[in-house]
């Protein structure tokens, strides 16, 4: 998945460097960076030369000596958003969301603005961990995409910015899975009750592949304690959104061995626990 993501962030820098390289033309240089003074066209080629090389580090030097060689111009501006790209392909995600941020904080309004903000938000997505470790990532990874897409919605950065957001909801919610597992092996089973609401209450959450699991340990969790109407409650409503799951078999065998009737169709739609959302019926 970060191969891909690698591809996809270099094929948007790709049409920066080339907004660049056609207004200047010209042979890319290969030689190592000399730090003298000289025109900008060459600086900048020889940045995107090193860039084809994957020398990271000399491309982040000749954008850097284009900011410093030529501060006012318009390469400045690109070579400012190629540093932060740079250190991004080096995996230097810090480096790289500052510069991302000076450019945005400098030119809010260029036209690769929604570029930067999308660079700021996949750095953080590249160090999301896994669901054992702390979130605080995963968080900020969300709060970047949703930057990406409430102020630019109709951009292409948008479109990829809304899938990976599914993944990062997928994440959370796996997070307070493990939570609610972690209480339930332990007979914690209220703390565990509030864990695994939390994921099929959230509206985010329930579109994730935890629901199906979520609902069968809150079936778990309520016959553990008595609460039988309950646990026919979550019974029913895994069985209506997901039928032909794993999970459902399970909540199905749990509650017959438990001696609790399963609820039939017409009597849980009675009741109003089937809705098209889970969290219409709680």
């Amino acid at each position: 998945m970060k191969l891909r993501q690698k591809q996809i962030v270099h094929t948007l820098a790709l049409a920066l460097l080339a907004a660049g390289l056609g207004a200047c033309g010209g042979n890319r240089a290969r030689e190592a960076v000399q730090f003298v003074d000289e025109p900008v066209a060459q600086l900048y080629n020889r940045g995107a030369a090193m860039l084809d090389q994957r020398r990271w580090a000399d491309a982040l030097a000749a954008f850097e000596e284009v900011e410093r060689q030529h501060p006012y111009s318009s390469w400045a501006r690109r070579s400012m958003l190629m540093e932060a790209f740079s250190h991004y392909q080096a995996n230097q995600y810090d480096d790289s969301i500052e510069d991302a941020q000076r450019f945005i904080a400098l030119h809010p309004g260029n036209e690769s603005a929604p570029y930067a903000y999308y660079l700021v938000a996949i750095c953080h997505f590249e160090r999301i961990l896994d669901v054992g470790r702390d979130q605080g990532t995963t968080e900020r990874a969300l709060a970047a995409l949703n930057d990406v897409v409430r102020r630019y919605p109709e951009s292409p950065y948008a479109q990829d910015a809304r899938l990976k957001m599914d993944m990062v909801y997928d994440q959370l919610a796996g997070k307070e899975m493990s939570v609610g597992r972690y209480y339930l092996v332990r007979d914690q089973h209220l703390a565990a009750i509030n864990r695994f609401r939390n994921v099929i209450e959230n509206t985010n959450f329930q579109r994730t592949s935890h629901a199906p699991e979520a609902l069968h340990r809150l079936v778990e969790s309520y016959l553990s304690v008595g609460m039988i109407d309950q646990a026919q409650r979550m019974a029913a409503i895994l069985g209506h959104n997901f039928p032909g799951s794993d999970w459902y078999q399970r909540s199905f065998a749990l509650m017959t061995d438990s001696g609790v009737a399963p609820v039939a169709e017409d009597e849980a739609e009675r009741r109003g626990w089937f809705g098209r959302t889970f969290g219409q019926v709680f």
